[in-house]
């Protein structure tokens, strides 16, 4: 079946029985690429069905469908144009793992994180209505991400105005973690809701069938029926919005899925399909683990095993450190947007459950109510990606740092993402925290230097941020120390002519490159830029005084980042400075060491930087 799909049109071509078959074998490519390439699995096998009906029933891409956190679009991608390029799925060079409109033009919309497509979909729809065009918009949208207040804002404003857009809401009771909050358990009682509709269904053909009074009846039991809908389930509150509902609804069942869209399709307003799905359906392993196989690298189909296992991560160490002070601490509190396994969290709920607040994805919110926490005597400790921050950052600031809060901020996935790519690349919170008066901001370079700084935040009585990649190193430099951190204070680590100043995870690139140099006869020592902000100003000035060169190394963009800070306190000194960092675009998908070679941040392209600058000088002097 699948060598029959080139494109949505192809789907004209099945009969109704063939599209099961096919969301069967579009379900093994997707497993049987994954397993090699790793990405997300659990979410993508949960929608297939919805993808395939949907895309049956619309005409795509003059029917707009805009996947809500786009690592949804798997299926999409196999029936629309990429099937042959399918296997090259989140590789350098390779098809995106999210939805993509430079990619192709059936990816309604860019999306990388939840929560947006409803306000995306509004506006296409708005467009279309000025414009006098026709066509439908479609928004994919999780359960997971009713739990961002974004969805909230466009639902308002859209059942305010009317327009046609249709929401289908996958419901898997899980975002990536399992669902929190109030929505969740409504969306409980309407999935539970299936046996209730089974019995109405069968209620009426039997009564139906009475000689005398049958319809009757069945009027009678259908406002009991009602009355008992409405308090057991609740779904009053779509309709509140301004739109109607209609589910809850198979998400598995392509017939039923079909026969729902197409009826959607005949109204004028805004309309809420509720489809019931099962994450990782159709693939054991994922049906029984979803949040393990959310994100996954490379395993082995059969037994579901990975075939790499991953070692520590910096957020499952920084999970340890704060969960061994809040043996001690009371007022040590966590908080996450959805993520507790994902940023190591997990592990300080299991030792300290009722002082972890997971909030669902709602990063604002998780932001000010830490600030709420802080003001009233605890210490919180946040801990979400750096791409996610992002949407925090008029909170951070106004909730945070107006008020001097001792809110510490863990910033996970710093720097470079790998097969993610361009929506998850961590390479601007230096940046913005840097803008941020009352800020604080630092990068451990290993383990043992996180731990210090950990114990350093714990008694800190400002708003700090500490920013560090996924995979955890140690370095094996200096022992576990007790002696005070100095804000703004930068450990030179070698001693050299030419300095490179580096900051987290390339402290230890810079070691590598310095040993490298040291063999083509180049006198290279590193600093750890232990700190971010402040700067360590009194040892660039002993350095720009006596160095060939300083170089300064970033996993960021440069543009507000440690270079440009270091270009800016040695402005008006005769000091020669290069600064290396991430460029002013956003970096496509690849592993990390892709990524790294790309910008120029691999070992030889630092290296060979550090040479030309030097030939350069030279040329100049002569």
């Amino acid at each position: 079946m699948l060598e029959r799909i080139n494109s949505s049109e192809d789907l004209n071509n099945f009969k109704p029985n063939e599209l099961a078959v096919l969301a069967s074998e579009i379900r093994k490519e997707i497993i049987d690429t994954v397993s090699k390439n790793g990405g997300h699995l659990a979410s993508n096998l949960g929608v297939v069905e919805i993808t395939v009906a949907l895309n049956k029933v619309f005409n795509a891409p003059s029917d707009r469908i805009i996947y809500d956190v786009g690592h949804q679009c798997y299926a999409d991608k196999i029936i629309n144009g990429r099937r042959k390029e399918f296997t090259s799925l989140r590789e350098y060079g390779g098809i995106s793992g999210f939805s993509s409109m430079r990619e192709n033009a059936h990816d309604g919309f860019t999306s990388g994180h939840a929560s947006t497509a409803i306000s995306a979909a509004l506006g296409c729809a708005r467009a279309r209505d000025i414009k006098k065009e026709n066509g439908n918009v479609v928004a994919v949208v999780g359960d997971g991400a009713l739990t961002g207040g974004m969805c909230y804002e466009a639902m308002n404003d859209a059942g305010r105005s009317g327009e046609k857009i249709i929401i289908v809401l996958n419901d898997n009771a899980m975002s990536i973690s399992h669902n929190v909050g109030a929505l969740s358990k409504s969306l409980t009682r309407a999935r539970q809701s299936f046996l209730y509709n089974g019995i109405k269904s069968g209620t009426r053909e039997l009564l139906e069938k009475l000689p005398v009074g049958g319809e009757i009846i069945y009027r009678l039991f259908k406002r009991v029926r009602d009355s008992i809908k409405s308090f057991f389930i609740g779904n009053k509150f779509s309709e509140a919005l301004g739109f109607k509902y209609i589910g809850p609804v198979d998400g598995h069942d392509i017939r039923s899925l079909i026969r729902v869209f197409e009826k959607a399709k005949q109204f004028d307003v805004p309309i809420m399909i509720h489809c019931v799905t099962h994450k990782g359906y159709g693939y054991p392993p994922a049906m029984e683990k979803p949040e393990r196989f959310h994100g996954v690298g490379p395993f082995d189909i059969r037994t579901g095993e990975l075939l790499s296992p991953e070692g520590m991560t910096y957020g499952e160490a920084a999970a340890e450190i704060l969960s061994d002070m809040a043996d001690t601490r009371e007022d040590i509190v966590a908080v996450t947007a959805a993520m507790p396994t994902g940023t190591g969290m997990r592990l300080f709920g299991e030792r300290h459950g009722n002082r972890l607040f997971d909030v669902g994805i709602a990063e604002e919110h998780a932001v000010t109510m830490a600030a709420g926490l802080a003001v009233s005597g605890m210490k919180p400790f946040i801990a979400v990606y750096s791409a996610f921050l992002q949407r925090a950052y008029d909170q951070i600031i106004n909730d945070v740092c107006v008020n001097r809060l001792p809110v510490t901020f863990l910033v996970d996935r710093a720097g470079l993402s790998g097969s993610d790519g361009a929506t998850h690349n961590g390479m601007f919170d230096i940046s913005y925290f840097r803008t941020m008066p009352n800020m604080t901001v630092c990068a451990p370079r290993d383990l043992r230097a996180l731990k210090r700084i950990m114990r350093f935040a714990s008694g800190y009585d400002k708003p700090l941020a500490i920013r560090y990649p996924k995979t955890a190193v140690d370095l094996g430099i200096g022992v576990d120390r007790d002696d005070e951190i100095t804000p703004g204070h930068w450990e030179t680590l070698i001693g050299g002519e030419i300095m490179i100043i580096a900051s987290g995870s390339m402290v230890e690139t810079a070691l590598r490159c310095a040993m490298i140099c040291l063999g083509k006869g180049l006198n290279v020592g590193v600093i750890d830029a232990v700190f971010l902000k402040p700067i360590d100003t009194e040892l660039l000035n002993e350095i720009a005084e006596r160095s060939k060169l300083i170089v300064t190394l970033e996993e960021n963009t440069l543009n507000g980042g440690l270079g440009e800070a270091v270009l800016r306190a040695l402005e008006g000194k005769s000091a020669n400075i290069l600064t290396l960092g991430l460029p002013d675009r956003f970096v496509a998908h690849g592993t990390v060491e892709q990524q790294r070679c790309e910008c120029g941040l691999d070992d030889s392209g630092i290296i060979g930087s550090i040479q030309n600058c030097i030939n350069i000088k030279e040329i100049y002097n002569n």
